[in-house]
């Protein structure tokens, strides 16, 4: 439990999440990485052209912060040292508690992420320079997916983890498999008493 405990720190290290956009007129892909506090280039200078290509549509620039860099690594400690706590003080039932907070944690996390998403896609500037319309004549949203792809006019949007996704998942599932082996070995004890 202690290493499904500390596997979500790896956050504080790799990106958690990446957005690439794909188009004819991009040879090398324009892309962001989403960090636990923070966002960066996938390539030198990608989120300006990103924001100015969005700005003719009416979208928002991607702002420097967002309140949930620093919420979520505030987040992230909390669930660490509880997770800690809990491997050291705490019997194999609250491995199972641990592992159900982080996977709804873990959930909110991602619906925050897709209203974000949706609100940068879909509210739009009305004075936007372009604008455009689907067939029946409402106004165009330019929302990447949450997760795989998805064409938007002439790119091809990617939305998908990345190694710190990875490591969070690892250690949630860590910690399944700490209170499948503790229950495991408390049945074995009570047989043998």
């Amino acid at each position: 439990m202690i290493i499904a405990a500390l596997l979500p720190l790896f956050l504080f290290v790799f990106p958690l999440w990446n957005i690439t956009l794909e188009a004819p007129q991009y040879p090398i892909p324009l892309g962001m990485n989403i960090h636990i506090n923070d966002f960066s280039d996938a390539n030198p200078h990608d989120i300006k052209n990103i924001n100015l290509m969005n700005h003719y549509v009416g979208m928002k620039y991607i702002p420097d912060a967002i309140p949930e860099f620093k919420i979520f690594p505030a987040g992230i400690i909390i669930t660490t040292i509880l997770g800690l706590i809990i491997a050291l003080k705490a019997n194999y039932r609250w491995f199972l508690y641990w592992f159900i907070l982080m996977i709804l944690l873990s959930a909110a996390g991602l619906y925050d992420f897709y209203l974000w998403e949706h609100d940068y896609g879909y509210n739009l500037d009305p004075k936007a320079i372009m604008k455009f319309t689907n067939e029946d004549g409402s106004v165009m949203g330019f929302q990447p997916p949450l997760f795989g792809s998805k064409d938007i006019l002439n790119f091809t949007a990617h939305s998908y983890p990345r190694l710190g996704a990875y490591f969070l998942g690892l250690g949630i599932a860590a910690s399944f498999v700490a209170y499948r082996v503790g229950k495991k070995a408390h049945k074995k004890t009570q047989h043998m008493i």
